[in-house]
């Protein structure tokens, strides 16, 4: 697997990765994201901002993974001046399930963070995604926080646990 940054023609693939793991997860009743709540356009504009990274198979050069990593967080993570990396919509082909992916995405992300002088890693998931959150414990985060959106659906938001990880 090689992680590089996102072109424009990926965002087509990125963003049917992510309508895969929406649907998975409506599937089985757990609350993430809200299904199609993101557009092409919008990951196109994360995408020229340098902000998604894709995980290619070696082989067939095809993406099997994505995410975003960018250096400030104001609206989760609104009272944080430490340099982090903050990763956001990772998503994983589902024909990778259990082959490690996530936690490769994550390491990559770790190691990128700290070359670029980040003191953390951090990410977010909604506190009722009890499997998610014991994932990201597992894989070396602590939950810090909690950051309350409300659970309506004008906001667009769910309320969400905070995670870190310590780079230094």
């Amino acid at each position: 697997m090689d992680v590089v940054q996102a072109v424009e023609t990926d965002g087509p693939v990125i963003l049917a990765l992510r309508h895969a793991a929406e649907d998975w997860l409506a599937e089985r009743g757990i609350i993430q994201w809200r299904p199609r709540e993101v557009s092409v356009e919008q990951v196109g504009e994360q995408i020229s901002r340098g902000e998604f990274y894709v995980a290619r198979d070696r082989e067939q050069s095809r993406i099997v993974g994505a995410l975003r990593l960018i250096r400030s967080d104001p609206v989760v993570w609104p009272d944080s001046d430490e340099p982090a990396g903050y990763v956001h919509g990772l998503v994983i082909d589902r024909a990778f399930s259990g082959a490690s992916m996530g936690e490769r995405l994550l390491g990559w992300a770790l190691r990128r963070s700290a070359e670029e002088g980040a003191q953390y890693l951090r990410l977010d998931c909604v506190e009722t995604n009890v499997r998610l959150r014991r994932y990201y414990l597992d894989a070396g985060f602590t939950e810090v926080g909690r950051r309350d959106f409300g659970d309506d659906a004008d906001n667009g938001w769910f309320s969400v646990v905070l995670f870190e990880r310590s780079l230094t």
